[in-house]
């Protein structure tokens, strides 16, 4: 199939902006974005055939289109057309081979935390890395050839209660000035089609489209969101609780979502109605990356619909649950892998994870009833470790049973191995767990990678904001394949009937900005039925 090498070669771009592609064996989505309204219609054609687009804002800048009914396997020639004239020069794109092949190789790539807009920075501080050095590490990526990417969380930070109203005055004054000068929600009116909608397109412009533009057109992706592609940090204290998202924190996630990244394509094996799940068989929150009979990804939000329920609370519904452990018992392709958008493995003693365990540090104090908060952002030495011996503050143990089930599920596999690749934490690591809990892992332990973050920088480091770096927690038993480390990288896969080899990519300072053009693998880490 093609690659990404398509990707570096002379294009013209024309009146577009950007594009993000979605694809599976016999459909194709796109998000695209031009540099000025399109009046009239536009189409997507595909060997002869034309599907109409669909203008997402109001604006008519943001496009969507969609065909179905290609050829698996196969790279296809895309343009779009008006009129009978090109908005953009043609370009090629591969669909996924079909659910019954049995192909023998297949390369994709792997990152999280590619948000920010670096004009929150301050000559003092770095909150995310500029816009350039994340096109560097995503072009190094890209250089590996890849045949899809899974971009794992966080591609916006513009968080509203928890920034705003952040106990660290530095946070709160800082956040406040640069949504006095760049625009606020107005949280009292609908998100779509009031100065709501212009804003998002303002911040996803920023944030989405000045990283790929174009440079992902032949490289079918996967967007999954997390708890900051809601406008939100995920953190619980007396005076907010930011998860399950409030309304208008769904209708902006969705709205980005809706202008400028692809929701997941409809999956025979992926049920219908799960939470997110539209009319038309697209996905916002739970996808699968399908490569015939070789490989499945099985990739899923852990923050939009988590609920707080106590022992029956989960991160992910129940029904997707569902699907989770009905698709890694079936066994049906030569590998599988988890893709979360929270991590299990480490906890940074924040709120919404898997695990009970909280920092004790400066940055984490008591409330009244006796239960533990870490602030974000609070006073740190970026020594903390984990402690259980007081209870995190309206943590669900519901959450931990859930993991639970799916470490259960994923150890249990008979013929494959155990693995799984996410989001959210900014560091980058491996580990194989033998234990959690009660549970042994140890016949076919599991294997938990961190993709690694592109736009991470100084303040965002765990260590900086949460009191100490992630760490295993204390439930679990595993032995460190890579330790933890803060630094920006993203990761290769290599999928093969007999193997996943993930190669580890990071970089950070001193290292010269340069250095990232020819970044090699720090590790390479081979994961096999053994």
């Amino acid at each position: 199939m093609a690659g990404a090498a398509w990707a570096a070669e002379p294009w013209d771009a024309g009146a577009v902006r950007h594009i993000l592609p979605a694809a599976s064996h016999d459909r194709v989505l796109l998000k695209v974005s031009f540099t000025k309204p399109i009046e009239g219609a536009a189409d997507l054609v595909i060997g002869g055939r034309r599907w109409p687009g669909t203008a997402t804002g109001s604006e008519r800048r943001h496009w969507t289109f969609r065909a179905q009914g290609l050829a698996p396997g196969r790279v296809h020639e895309l343009r779009l057309m008006q009129e009978g004239r090109h908005l953009c020069a043609p370009w090629p794109l591969a669909t996924l081979p079909a659910p019954d092949s049995r192909p023998g190789h297949f390369r994709f790539l792997s990152f999280t935390c590619a948000g920010g807009d670096p004009a929150s920075n301050t000559p003092q501080l770095e909150i995310f890395r500029p816009t350039e050095v994340r096109r560097r590490l995503l072009a190094r990526a890209l250089s590996f050839g890849p045949q899809a990417v899974i971009a794992n969380g966080d591609h916006i930070y513009w968080d509203q209660t928890t920034w705003l109203q952040s106990r660290n005055p530095r946070i709160a004054k800082l956040a406040r000035a640069r949504y006095e000068a760049f625009g606020m929600f107005d949280r009292a009116r609908p998100v779509m089609g009031t100065p709501n909608e212009a804003l998002i397109e303002r911040i996803g412009d920023a944030q989405i489209a000045a990283l790929y533009g174009t440079s992902l057109r032949s490289v079918p992706s996967f967007f999954v969101g997390d708890d900051h592609d809601y406008f939100e940090n995920d953190e619980a204290e007396e005076r907010f609780v930011t998860f399950p998202p409030d309304a208008f924190s769904m209708a902006a996630k969705r709205a980005t979502q809706q202008l400028f990244y692809p929701e997941f394509l409809p999956d025979a094996a992926r049920p219908l109605a799960l939470p997110g799940s539209r009319a038309d068989g697209l996905s916002e929150s739970f996808g699968t990356l399908r490569v015939g009979r070789l490989f499945e990804a099985l990739i899923y939000d852990c923050g939009g619909h988590l609920s707080l329920a106590g022992d029956d609370a989960r991160l992910v519904p129940a029904a997707a649950e569902e699907w989770l452990l009905k698709r890694t018992r079936a066994e049906d392709t030569a590998q599988l892998l988890h893709v979360p958008s929270h991590p299990p493995g480490w906890s940074a003693g924040k709120w919404r994870e898997w695990y009970p365990d909280v920092v004790a540090a400066e940055a984490s104090r008591l409330t009244a009833g006796g239960a533990a908060v870490t602030d974000f952002g609070g006073a740190s030495d970026g020594a903390g470790r984990l402690t259980t011996a007081v209870p995190k503050f309206m943590w669900q143990p519901g959450w931990q049973a859930q993991h639970q089930r799916l470490m259960a599920a994923l150890a249990g596999q008979r013929r494959r191995p155990a693995a799984v690749i996410s989001g959210d934490l900014h560091a980058t690591g491996a580990l194989k767990l033998t234990r959690s809990g009660t549970l042994d892992l140890s016949h076919n332990p599991v294997h938990v990678l961190l993709a690694g973050p592109l736009g991470t920088s100084t303040a965002g480091w765990p260590s900086a904001v949460r009191g100490g770096v992630p760490q295993v927690p204390g439930a679990l038993a595993a032995e460190t394949l890579d330790p933890v480390r803060e630094r920006n990288g993203f990761t290769i896969v290599d999928v093969t009937p007999e193997s996943m080899v993930f190669r580890l990519f990071g970089w950070r300072e001193p290292d010269p900005l340069e250095a990232i053009d020819t970044l090699e693998p720090y590790a390479t880490i081979a994961v096999a039925r053994g």
